[in-house]
């Protein structure tokens, strides 16, 4: 195999490479500065060079030695920062080991480091800044653990010294000793600045952005012309989220906080080429504030930049997508859907779309819809991962509405992406005295109504738990996700939701959560589901009785 077709594979392993010989090359600065030089050699360098020279040489070279150990981590993370560093630092190291007393050794293996780092800037694509480097406490525990374990070998080696009563040789002996103090004392002191920096430089959480806040605007501005959005991006303007914004200002990531869970909803907004850049930022902060990073509801073109990201993952559910070209109410596979349209068309049912700047001109009807439809259905409003009806909210959208005799009786708020890909619909609410098969008639004229638009596909949502495996060798969240699925009818509608979807022939595809930790994913999805309905006193809020006899739950929220 050539040298070119074996370049991805060093490119791959490069930035965890280096990583190691960066740390190995900190230790060895680190300890050279801390034990006895090879005594011939620097009796003679002390004959002809700078006392001065010799003591700033030590000094220097083992706050270099600390400065790799902590570029090892930014070297991981693959900041094009930490590479150019990481070079700085060898070449300063090397040509200080050779002042410190003629140690050629030391300036092979460090000029050979940084030979072998140098044909591979390409694998370290991240232009942070150094600053924007979080340097967690396990990194400040694992530099703190060098720098002593250094030390006591150094201690060791200067107690175990024989100078064969040389009186010349003892005298450079004691200064050594000193110098070694003074030199682990700098690393420490620099480790400990860089401790105090931390605790105080170490970014706040971002609050939540609501519609009062100047940063909404911000978030409108970026979904309006997005290049990656997917119609659940539209959830950013619910007003309960967190944002991270790219340098540029055209891209967003949103997540919600709940204990120590940090859940990102859904991808990047916005630019291509900011994605990446955002899912590191973001997992950075979650880590310098030891706090759980999770991605939630990702699709299948999010997988290999979680796998870049060193992110476990697991099937959460699919999601329903219908092409709009393709689909028709010819033929028997529609018969039942239809015939239903066609009944409640019949029955007087009419459907109109009101753009965002006229839905305050119905929004009392919407409301008392609202609360009627709330009050037959377990858990009340919902957040974080689906919408709730907040009028301010339900006026950022177009409203796709059914009238009987000119009267209200359904609504559904519409999702909609500035590339025309996809949309979707939010809320879809309705009065007990709609039409019985109303959902069908909504749903058959939305998709006609998106075609009419230039849209691509309708989405319908996510089946929870679908396609989900039980084999004996898949994970065991699946197989636990899967038995839920299949007999946890009474919690919710699991199997109903996957059929009901299926009567309009989509393409599913797979949703994933992501997390640094296989472990991690079931608080995650705890803390996902309390975001999402309010708390535990949501998840326990019961529904009153109906007695219009409509069903208990529905395909869409």
């Amino acid at each position: 195999m050539s040298a070119p077709q074996l370049r991805p594979a060093f490119l791959a392993v490069a930035p965890t490479l280096s990583a190691i010989l960066a740390a190995c090359a900190g230790i060895l600065l680190l300890a050279s500065g801390a034990t006895p030089s090879e005594p011939t050699r620097f009796a003679i360098w002390v004959a002809v060079a700078p006392g001065p020279l010799i003591e700033v040489s030590h000094f220097v070279s083992s706050i270099l030695g600390l400065m790799l150990v902590l570029l090892a981590f930014g070297l991981r993370a693959r900041l094009d920062a930490a590479w150019w560093a990481a070079l700085f630092t060898l070449a300063g190291g090397a040509i200080l080991a050779l002042f410190k007393g003629l140690n050629w050794e030391e300036t092979v293996i460090l000029t050979a480091i940084m030979l072998a780092m140098l044909p591979f800037h390409e694998a370290f694509p991240r232009k942070a800044a150094l600053s924007r480097m979080e340097i967690t406490p396990g990194w400040l525990l694992s530099a703190a653990a060098a720098l002593v374990g250094v030390a006591l070998c150094g201690w060791w080696t200067f107690a175990h010294t024989e100078y064969a009563d040389q009186s010349v040789m003892k005298t450079i002996g004691d200064r050594e000793v000193a110098r070694a103090i003074r030199s682990s004392a700098a690393a420490a002191i620099v480790l400990m600045a860089i401790g105090v920096w931390r605790l105080i430089a170490t970014p706040a959480t971002p609050p939540v952005v609501d519609d009062t806040d100047p940063e909404f605007d911000r978030v409108r501005a970026i979904l309006a012309k997005a290049e990656n959005a997917e119609p659940p991006s539209n959830l950013a303007l619910l007003g309960d989220k967190r944002f991270l914004f790219s340098a540029s200002g055209e891209s967003f990531l949103m997540f919600g906080v709940r204990g120590r869970s940090w859940i990102a909803m859904g991808p990047p907004v916005g630019r291509d080429d900011e994605r990446m850049e955002l899912f590191w930022r973001f997992r950075e902060l979650a880590d310098a504030h030891a706090a759980r990073a999770g991605f939630y509801a990702l699709g299948p073109a999010d997988l290999p930049d979680s796998v870049d990201l060193g992110l476990a993952i697991q099937k959460t559910g699919e999601s329903a997508a219908v092409p709009l070209e393709a689909f028709s109410l010819a033929g028997r596979r529609r018969e039942v859907l239809r015939r239903n349209w066609r009944k409640a068309g019949e029955g007087g049912a009419a459907f109109e779309v009101l753009p965002a700047d006229q839905v305050h001109t119905v929004m009392p009807q919407l409301k008392a819809i609202s609360d009627a439809w709330l009050a037959h259905h377990a858990g009340g409003e919902k957040s974080f991962s689906m919408g709730g009806f907040d009028e301010r909210y339900v006026a950022e959208f177009p409203v796709a509405l059914v009238r009987v005799e000119d009267r209200i009786v359904a609504f559904a708020t519409l999702w909609t992406t500035a590339n025309k890909v996809s949309f979707s619909m939010d809320l879809m609410r309705y009065s007990d005295d709609a039409p019985k098969n109303v959902m069908d008639y909504l749903f058959v004229e939305l998709l006609g109504w998106g075609k009419e638009q230039g849209y691509q596909a309708f989405e319908f949502g996510v089946a929870p738990l679908a396609g989900l495996e039980d084999r004996p060798l898949a994970p065991i969240m699946s197989r636990v996700g899967r038995l839920l699925y299949e007999r946890g009818e009474e919690i919710y509608n699991f199997q109903g939701v996957r059929r009901y979807k299926d009567k309009y022939d989509p393409v599913w595809q797979p949703r994933y959560i992501a997390a640094p930790h296989k472990w991690a994913i079931p608080f995650l999805l705890a803390d996902i589901g309390l975001l999402s309905s309010g708390g535990v006193s949501g998840l326990t809020k019961r529904p009153r009785p109906s007695s219009a006899g409509r069903p208990s739950s529905s395909p869409a929220g």
